[in-house]
């Protein structure tokens, strides 16, 4: 069994306890204005013997928000309800990273107000649905964004940031991966652009380019971190020159000296390219690993031969609120309850037991 995993890491100046990380999960349980609630500072403080704590997607803006009761963090009242979380996860020794989202297209104008609708790279509808908070719909057309929007979006990541800082995270990751906006300017299906943001390899990275920049210079590179799902077709994506589009982007953000990058691998085959993609990205490297069945223990090698410096668990961790006692010991697993991951209360959320209780 590898002991790396429970040794403890230096990210950015910040002494991680292992190398353990807790990946961002939606779990649709904010309260009224996206504010987070105490169930939710209860929920991330049971996690806290994480290495690293990533939240669920959190909307930078009121047009960000793709699903209902999803959290914000551009209102004073959120900044509240999320010092309540920071304070919870570090008073039980935690460290923790908002991860922020702007879902884009992905959503629709009965989950946003005062008569707002998606917006996107491109005037593009995703195929598919998604649930309203009351019944499910299909996606609709986003508009696309004019490129003062564009500028403007990325100020509002900026601002997002500062705000994270100023709630008490210790960084935050940008949400760059799984058909979000981001992922969406990346995508040759969903940015038909013909401007600087559309087009060749170097306009597409442009805009996830310039957000980085942008919370970079807003809260410092080092707490500045971004996700991406290079070849996930989830949310309607169809990437053409997935090897070229992501290996650019890794080495134009690279020398900006982030806290890391972190990459969701969409299936086992694909551990060459993340291996590339590592190469090109010398800092640290988080891998939410593909793996033939569960991603327990097993998953754990991957520090051993250098794939990674630290593993992200998703719903492995969202069931076992003490994963890394759990994975020193090989098991046993509290089995996640797919019926319970969205929405609803304590249930499914904060009832599942350690060891031991």
């Amino acid at each position: 069994m590898t002991s790396t995993a429970f040794t403890s890491y230096e990210l950015a100046g910040t002494t991680l306890a292992n190398r353990v990380v807790m990946a961002p999960m939606t779990r649709s349980r904010a309260g009224g204005g996206g504010v987070p609630t105490e169930l939710v500072a209860e929920y991330y403080a049971q996690r806290a013997s994480a290495g690293l704590i990533i939240t669920e997607g959190i909307q930078p803006s009121v047009v960000g928000q793709g699903y209902p009761t999803t959290p914000g963090l551009h209102s004073e009242e959120q900044l509240a309800g999320w010092r309540k979380v920071t304070d919870a996860v570090h008073a039980a020794g935690g460290v923790i990273f908002a991860q922020l989202m702007h879902a884009g297209r992905i959503g629709h104008p009965s989950v946003l107000p005062d008569g707002l609708t998606p917006l996107a790279p491109s005037a593009v509808t995703p195929a598919g649905q998604l649930f309203t908070g009351t019944a499910m719909a299909d996606f609709t057309e986003p508009r696309a964004l004019t490129g003062d929007e564009v500028r403007e979006t990325v100020r509002d990541y900026a601002r997002a940031a500062r705000n994270a800082v100023e709630a008490g995270f210790d960084g935050v990751e940008l949400h760059g991966a799984n058909g979000y906006l981001i992922h969406q300017f990346l995508s040759t299906n969903t940015n038909l652009r013909t401007d600087e943001w559309g087009g060749g390899v170097g306009n597409r990275i442009r805009f996830a380019v310039e957000v980085v920049e942008a919370v970079a210079a807003e809260i410092g590179a080092a707490r500045t971190a971004l996700r991406v799902s290079p070849g996930n077709p989830y949310n309607d994506i169809a990437e053409t020159d997935t090897a070229e589009v992501y290996t650019a982007l890794a080495q134009a953000i690279e020398p900006l000296g982030l806290g890391y990058l972190h990459t969701v691998e969409v299936a086992p085959e694909h551990r060459e390219f993340t291996r590339t993609l590592r190469a090109a990205f010398p800092g640290t490297f988080i891998l939410n690993p593909a793996t033939d069945g569960p991603t327990d223990h097993r998953a754990l090698g991957l520090l051993e031969d250098g794939s990674a410096d630290l593993i992200a668990f998703g719903a492995l961790f969202l069931a076992n609120p003490d994963l890394p006692a759990r994975l020193a010991t090989q098991g046993p697993y509290n089995t996640p309850d797919p019926a319970t991951f969205f929405g609803g209360t304590e249930k499914g959320f904060t009832d599942y037991p350690a060891l031991g209780g």
